[in-house]
């Protein structure tokens, strides 16, 4: 089974930072992504959805650091759901996106004047370290892991 989620869209307002008695930080993140179609008389229509994410530990204080309203940015996580009683004993409901990459997108010339050390987790952290055989390349902004292999099986 898979719960996977990616979202690239941009921050709707500045993290929201909780810091817990056990040195626990938690951010919860309002991200905006649009869609863009034509409707039956030709106009261009966009439908703008709204995603709660929240990243915890090491991911939120860089989030806290890094990222402010209007950020562009890409997400991976997975989908949790929740429920709370309120002080009147009602049951409430919400479903989040549990970050667990979040990295800052740039376009252009803004992508020149950013350093790679806006990717979080570092590509190194979540594929184990970079293997000799790989090179790294930005493209976008975004630092990705290059395959040099000429060992294709294909």
């Amino acid at each position: 089974m898979i719960n996977k989620v990616i979202l690239i869209g941009n921050l709707g307002s500045e993290p929201e930072i909780r810091n817990y008695e056990n040195e626990t930080t938690v951010a919860t993140l309002k991200v905006a992504t649009n869609e863009n179609y034509k409707d039956k008389s030709g106009e261009w229509q966009q439908i703008t959805e709204w995603h709660r994410v929240v990243a915890w530990r090491e991911l939120a204080k860089r989030a806290e650091r890094q990222l402010q309203k209007g950020t562009r940015v890409y997400i991976e996580g997975k989908l949790t759901n929740r429920s709370w009683q309120t002080e009147s004993g009602e049951t409430r409901y919400i479903t989040e996106v549990r970050a667990n990459v979040i990295r800052v997108l740039a376009k252009g010339k803004e992508s020149e004047n950013r350093s790679t050390g806006n990717n979080y987790p570092p590509m190194e952290d979540k594929y184990g370290g970079v293997n000799t055989n790989n090179t790294t390349a930005t493209q976008g902004g975004v630092k990705q892991i290059v395959q040099e292999d000429d060992d294709l099986p294909f």
